[in-house]
């Protein structure tokens, strides 16, 4: 399972670079605007800071929302470094522009995606990944767990090669039960990367283990 961090800030992404098991960054405009940085050429430099920090992939999101849009901030964004990978909406034309960029050789991210029809869509449209937004289902009641089981299903019947980026990871229990189910990568916070760090019995064991230590080397 690959680990991306889902930040524009370039403090939390080294420090989960220098944790070892960090795979890639996503992004998007309102994680742009948390982190004050506006502007075109600011938003873009911003995003080769962000390569430059990481060995994998990076997604970065076109704001437009028609066809023509898309393409033309998505070839910018692609032509900023081999690391982009064009993030795209979940609409009939960020299919279409899936489907333009993966002729070319170019990676996509499928975003805002709620159902196991749209991962369909884009699988079929060749994205390299899809991001279902199990968070966010979560907070309307629909579990979103049982869609990345779905789309688990979908595409192991029929050997499509997107692989399953589950967006919108809140906790560390949404990570651990995504890896069970077989999402390819988890997107989240870097708290929840390092709740997997957490459990009791390690702290309690290597207590003892250093106070048994200090005892015996006096």
């Amino acid at each position: 399972m690959k680990f991306f961090i889902d930040t524009a800030n370039l403090a939390q992404i080294k420090e989960a670079q220098a944790l070892g098991v960090l795979d890639g960054v996503t992004t998007n405009p309102s994680l742009m605007a948390k982190e004050g940085i506006t502007g075109k050429n600011s938003i873009l430099k911003h995003y080769v800071d962000i390569c430059n920090l990481v060995d994998g992939d990076v997604s970065a999101e076109v704001n437009a929302v028609d066809y023509d849009g898309m393409i033309k901030e998505g070839e910018e964004l692609a032509d900023l470094h081999e690391q982009i990978v064009v993030k795209l909406p979940m609409t009939k034309e960020g299919v279409m522009a899936a489907k333009y960029f993966s002729d070319k050789g170019v990676k996509t991210n499928v975003t805002l995606v709620f159902s196991a029809g749209q991962a369909l869509l884009a699988a079929k449209a060749g994205a390299t990944y899809v991001s279902p937004f199990i968070g966010r289902l979560d907070d309307v009641s629909t579990d979103g767990l049982a869609l990345i089981e779905e789309i688990r299903l979908i595409y192991d019947n029929y050997g499509y090669e997107t692989e399953i980026l589950a967006a919108s990871v809140r906790h560390t229990m949404h990570i651990v039960n995504c890896a069970k189910i077989g999402a390819d990568v988890m997107t989240g916070p870097l708290s929840a990367i390092y709740g997997l760090l957490k459990h009791p019995l390690t702290d309690i064991g290597l207590a003892q283990f250093v106070a048994d230590f200090e005892k015996g080397n006096k």
